[in-house]
């Protein structure tokens, strides 16, 4: 009889154990423990797809398979029709790389060959411009210069400096490119006369290792809102429009220090170096 007893008790007390664990263990899920975003979706359903794909990485190149390269200058010009999701006005490409320069999420250079880096502090001073204007006392009537701090307006940046490699993949047998590093460019004006004086470039993000983080940021698609192309995919796949105004040379000229006075013959000599670039790879074969 005690033994019974003795066994109905154990019995009971796992049970109660179990009941009290489960308990515990359970979640009760509220609608203010759930993200907002995901209560109230802008859309059909949550898009996850972005955030949770891998980025595929670039493909291994040995140094022997490499027998030739140049580097090239480029210029996107966001008021172009193809480029115009650069100038998105929800979340502008300026942005996104100002926001992971700033965090330091992403290394940031003050020179086109990456050997001068950037704190976070540093960057956040670059994108800090100083104003100056006159204010006349309305009494005395004297005029003072008055210095305000503002900071870039995306809206400004119009232009980006892109600087990248083609090379001859001897393995593969067949000419590639890579983008080694991206600048956004700010027009600086006499404050005197308001005449434009030259573009700055603000700071070079070396792209090779900014893909993970432009992985991460969608593009906007005017043909389709669920379309989940990335800003990797877009410099990846080359789906912009630009220029060329410089390529690898003794001198380090640009084109516009060899055609100072005409536009056109600076088109044309970009479409030059674009044809031999062409023509280079086309010559190797024989037919």
């Amino acid at each position: 009889m005690n033994m019974s007893i003795r066994l109905a008790g154990l019995f009971l007390f796992a049970f109660s154990s179990v009941v009290v664990t489960g308990q515990a263990e359970t979640q009760i899920i509220t609608e203010s423990s759930v993200p907002i975003e995901d209560i109230y979706l802008d859309g059909v359903v949550p898009r996850k797809l972005v955030l949770e794909k891998q980025l595929l990485a670039y493909e291994h190149v040995r140094e022997a398979d490499v027998p030739w390269e140049k580097r090239i200058w480029r210029v996107i010009d966001i008021r172009e029709k193809i480029n115009l999701p650069f100038a998105y006005p929800e979340m502008p490409f300026f942005s996104i790389l100002a926001e992971v320069a700033e965090s330091g999420e992403v290394k940031v250079f003050a020179d086109e060959k990456f050997r001068e880096m950037l704190t976070p502090a540093e960057v956040s001073a670059i994108l800090v411009y100083s104003d100056t204007s006159d204010v006349i006392d309305p009494i005395t009537h004297e005029v003072s210069r008055k210095v305000t701090r503002s900071e870039i307006n995306p809206v400004d940046i119009m232009r980006y400096r892109v600087k990248e490699v083609w090379y001859f993949d001897k393995e593969a047998s067949r000419m590639q490119v890579r983008i080694l590093g991206i600048a956004p460019l700010l027009e600086v004006f006499d404050p005197d006369s308001g005449a434009f004086k030259y573009e700055l470039p603000l700071f070079w993000i070396y792209y090779p290792k900014a893909r993970e983080v432009l992985s991460r940021h969608t593009v906007f698609n005017e043909m389709n809102d669920a379309s989940v192309i990335t800003w990797s995919d877009l410099f990846d796949m080359r789906r912009f429009s630009s220029y060329i105004y410089k390529q690898s040379n003794v001198h380090d000229m640009r084109l516009i220090d060899l055609y100072p006075n005409s536009g056109v013959d600076r088109l044309l000599a970009a479409e030059q170096i674009k044809s031999e670039l062409f023509n280079w790879e086309h010559d190797l074969w024989t037919y």
